[in-house]
């Protein structure tokens, strides 16, 4: 019922800084924990950033400090401020939501019933 639609990806030189933006429909998105997880060419899909149901903000070690989830509830977009990018960021982004997930649950892929198709993020050295 839930959809989710990333943009924002594109190419960029390390350093560089992106916006990733995830719009949903069909629910109320505020209710939802919203995720923003990647998967680079032969590697498996991992976690990087969570908003949860309760307003907390999770991220994974690799991108805290330089990545910053957000959440308009009036737009029902999230966000995904990436700064200082480095090529072993290179990968498909996608945001994903979440009916019942909790705190440091929503840092898992099986917490998500929703999944957007992706974003492609690609840094050059």
């Amino acid at each position: 019922q839930v959809q989710l639609v990333e943009s924002g990806g594109g190419l960029v030189q390390a350093g560089g800084s992106l916006r990733l933006s995830c719009a949903a429909s069909g629910r109320t998105f505020s209710s939802y924990g919203m995720g923003w997880f990647r998967q680079a060419p032969g590697k498996e899909r991992e976690f990087v950033a969570a908003l949860s149901r309760s307003g907390g903000k999770y991220y994974a070690d690799p991108v805290t400090g330089r990545f910053t989830a957000s959440r308009d509830n009036a737009k029902n977009t999230v966000y995904l401020q990436m700064n200082s990018l480095k090529p072993e960021d290179t990968a498909v982004y996608h945001c994903a939501a979440s009916t019942w997930c909790s705190g440091y649950g929503c840092n898992r892929s099986s917490s998500y019933n929703y999944w957007g198709q992706g974003t492609q993020v690609t840094v050059s050295s």
